[in-house]
């Protein structure tokens, strides 16, 4: 793969102007953190005294048609409003199932919208139907309706944590990539620390959705506010829109604009034969041999990352104490995190840095099935916690790098979909029965993973390539580019 990225050479790696994207992005994406893990405010654990007749006032006795809920820290949830307990206890855990199908179908969506109409449109679309959609569910007058909206809350999600990626890293060159993720990942972890905070001061969950969207309605301006990506605009043929957009940024980095056309054209050249426009789509991931390898092994890997990364959580499990200092110091356990994958980018190889990732994350697996000390136990599992973080940060960064530019979103839209999967399997494996057989499980997978990366091409300092051509080439004359 070719190492020298003349879109960098025109806009920098890094400057004040793909700062200022960050940030509006970064904000804009708060909804999506927010209902990432907003579970526990939705769906707590919520002790009941059951006050049919006979019952004597039995706490959590099933089944139930007269329960008096827990107030003291969350004063209405989806569980008291619905009494989701007894004979319908599955409910709850549906409507954590029913995010994950929506992220699945939004990811696919997206992801088209995305390679097909442009990064701008299917950004500013997923951040507002984000808020919408979340906005609307605080009305749900039932528990069906409520549903509906968690799904659709889901499909924008997906779209958000797909799109805003991918258009990051293609306005930053290949050498920032590395603090990219990690800067990237400060949004997830803002939003994680300051959910509860809101939440102990809005303790009915309809006043805590309205709260975490309404405001979040005016994100529709990013619209005016964010470029196309020069990279998508290169690649379906649009040079002129490219050329625009490359001299705005230029001159918003003070870097000079004399040559950005000349530049604009070479790409073009290098990059779509015969100046044909081109679009991806899915099918284009399967068409030739490199490109549906790369597809096959993302998408186990996808798969099984998710599988462990949900796994560890569900051994983690809920500390003692208060709820909302709880969520607060798990949200904080995550910085560790984001300095080992910097730090790992920075210094040492994308295989390399995934593998010890993955490695920590089977090794600390390994380890709970000998070690029996509370305190030890909650050790392992946070460095559990950092290893599967970490690696599902970098499988991100990884995928991207592995395809070119003209099927990415599409490319990792369709591994998230088998990250889904792993989501919705990861739970049935945790309640196997057999604690050590379900540890085991997941820490072979683990490494497992970590070995599969070694079958994709190293992508460190790598000029991110353009076309299904590119990537065809044997990697000997790829290097030569």
């Amino acid at each position: 793969m070719t190492s020298d990225d003349a879109i960098e050479n025109v806009i920098g790696r890094f400057g004040k102007y793909q700062t200022w994207i960050l940030v509006l992005i970064s904000i804009g994406r708060l909804p999506t953190e927010f209902q990432l893990t907003n579970v526990v405010f939705l769906l707590p654990n919520t002790d009941f005294i059951c006050l049919d007749e006979g019952i004597q006032n039995a706490t959590n006795h099933c089944p139930c048609t007269q329960p008096e809920y827990d107030r003291s820290t969350i004063v209405e949830s989806l569980i008291s409003e619905w009494d989701l307990i007894c004979d319908k206890k599955y409910l709850a855990s549906l409507t954590q199932s029913m995010l994950q199908v929506g992220i699945l179908t939004g990811s696919l969506f997206y992801g088209f919208i995305s390679d097909r109409y442009g990064r701008r449109i299917a950004i500013v679309l997923a951040l507002f139907c984000e808020a919408l959609f979340t906005m609307i569910s605080a009305f749900a007058t039932g528990y069906w309706m409520f549903l509906i909206f968690r799904i659709l809350i889901g499909t924008a999600l997906g779209g958000t944590m797909l799109c805003c990626y991918v258009f990051l890293i293609e306005l930053s060159g290949k050498s920032f990539r590395p603090y990219l993720i990690g800067l990237h990942e400060l949004s997830y972890v803002t939003g994680y620390f300051i959910l509860p905070i809101i939440a102990y001061f809005l303790r009915e969950w309809r006043d805590l959705q309205l709260a975490l969207s309404v405001p979040w309605l005016l994100v529709i301006v990013i619209y005016w506010l964010i470029p196309e990506s020069p990279r998508w605009l290169i690649t379906v043929g649009k040079t002129k829109e490219a050329v625009y957009v490359l001299t705005h940024i230029a001159k918003k980095n003070n870097r000079p604009i004399q040559d950005i056309e000349a530049i604009v054209d070479q790409v073009r050249c290098d990059t779509i034969k015969d100046h044909q426009k081109q679009t991806g789509s899915y099918q284009d991931l399967f068409k030739t041999p490199k490109v549906r390898f790369y597809t096959f092994i993302t998408s186990l890997i996808w798969m099984f990352c998710s599988l462990i990364f949900f796994g560890v959580n569900q051994y983690i499990g809920q500390l003692q104490g208060n709820v909302y200092l709880n969520v607060m110091i798990s949200a904080a356990s995550l910085l560790p995190a984001l300095v080992l994958i910097v730090t790992g980018t920075l210094y040492l190889k994308r295989r390399t840095t995934i593998f010890a990732t993955f490695s920590i994350a089977g090794a600390s697996l390994l380890i709970f099935i000998f070690v029996y000390e509370q305190s030890l136990i909650l050790a392992f599992a946070i460095i559990g916690q950092i290893g599967a973080y970490s690696s599902f940060i970098l499988v991100y960064l990884f995928t991207s790098e592995v395809f070119p530019t003209i099927v990415r979103n599409s490319a990792m839209g369709f591994a998230s979909t088998f990250g889904r999967v792993g989501g919705f399997v990861a739970p049935f494996i945790v309640n196997i029965g057999i604690e050590w057989v379900s540890i085991l499980i997941f820490s072979s997978l683990a490494f497992v993973s970590a070995s599969l990366c070694y079958l994709l091409p190293e992508t460190k300092n790598i000029t991110l390539l353009n076309t299904i051509e590119q990537t065809e080439k044997p990697n000997d004359q790829i290097e030569q580019r």
